[in-house]
């Protein structure tokens, strides 16, 4: 005996496999053709509007009935009017269809300015806020969205290169001639990350050389050796070679290593600031060159008009946020030298001391 919950199963995978066959097999013309019919109610007059003859708005009509599996449209000597389940049908295809156009409509419109609706972007280790301003603005005032990913450390370059990203926000140099950097941010001092409980987290900096004693974390991937080198050099400028026995592939990864083990790490000023943490220090490296860089890049042939509105914006937010930085500094050097002259005047027993030297 067949079970009667089967057949009701079988039954519904029919249907529905026999409906997206049917729908696969209808062409577009012949919605068209029927919504120019049911206003027209004139087989000459379609096919004028339609510009092909009156055999073949019959001819679409008809495929278009075989599809559905009812008749849509009476036919006679006298006059075209739809049946009950054509009129039904016509209400409800045509927001489908009049979406269809406005969807190819803007796709072409887009076409033809390159445009995109939305930019794929990745990045190193974090976003600070001057980026992601500028991610709110383009999507604000130029309707584009943003679709963010984390990027190795160790491999800068190979997910735009391979079209899978449309840029990405990573340290430079860059020396591939497939890649455009389209925007350079403003260079950073780089800072020395040693464990709290190393001999060195004493002092507030180090001399370059002191990295021949250390064991240097350093990115793994793909990147070219001239970017790894930029990363962790190989050896000081007295030319003592810098031991680097681990990689990593991320940031976070290496400040956990850093505090968790005997390695120490090359980071730059903006990310020791946003990273702080009690057992991690960072020092300030004396006659490290050059510094760290980061810069929006992106395929040569694959540039289109938003990711070079997104460089502009990332100009102006880097722009306003170091004026902005710059008199924040202003301002409490003059304070701090206020309060020198008053407390000179008050002839304190109290010394202030210097500023620390910033590298």
């Amino acid at each position: 005996m067949i079970n009667s919950e089967f057949l009701k199963d079988r039954s519904a995978r029919l249907i529905d496999c026999c409906g997206r066959n049917a729908m696969n097999q209808v062409h577009v013309q012949e919605v068209e053709c029927l919504l120019a019919l049911a206003e027209e109610l004139h087989f000459g007059r379609t096919a004028a509007r339609l510009g092909c003859s009156q055999s073949r708005v019959s001819q679409l009509v008809t495929a278009l009935e075989r599809r559905v599996g009812a008749r849509l449209v009476e036919r006679t000597s006298r006059r075209v009017e739809l049946t009950r389940l054509g009129a039904q049908f016509v209400d409800e295809v045509r927001p489908a269809y009049e979406s269809l156009l406005t969807v190819f409509s803007q796709a072409r419109e887009r076409a033809g300015r390159g445009a995109l609706c939305q930019l794929r972007i990745g990045f190193h280790g974090s976003i600070y806020e001057e980026v992601t301003e500028a991610f709110r603005r383009l999507r604000s005032l130029h309707g584009v969205t943003m679709a963010l990913s984390e990027i190795p450390l160790g491999s800068p370059f190979s997910a735009v290169l391979d079209s899978r990203l449309d840029a990405a926000v990573v340290e430079l140099p860059v020396k591939e001639v497939e890649l455009t950097i389209g925007f350079r941010f403003p260079p950073q001092d780089r800072l020395l990350a040693v464990p709290s409980s190393h001999p060195l987290a004493s002092s507030d900096h180090v001399h370059v050389e002191a990295l021949a004693g250390l064991d240097v974390l350093h990115p793994t991937g793909d990147a070219p050796d001239y970017w790894m080198a930029a990363r962790v050099p190989r050896s000081t400028p007295a030319g003592a070679p810098i031991r680097s026995t681990k990689g990593i592939t991320s940031v976070q990864e290496g400040l956990a290593l850093v505090a968790a083990d005997d390695h120490a790490m090359l980071v730059c000023r903006p990310l020791a600031e946003r990273a702080s943490r009690s057992d991690v220090r960072y020092l300030a490296v004396d006659g490290l060159i050059p510094p760290s860089q980061m810069g929006l890049i992106w395929r040569t042939d694959r540039a289109n008009p938003q990711l070079a509105t997104l460089a502009q914006l990332l100009h102006e937010e880097v722009t306003r946020a170091t004026a902005g930085r710059s008199t924040t500094s202003h301002t409490a050097k003059a304070r701090q030298h206020s309060s020198g002259h008053r407390a000179h005047a008050r002839k304190s027993s109290v010394a202030v001391p210097p500023p620390s030297p910033h590298p």
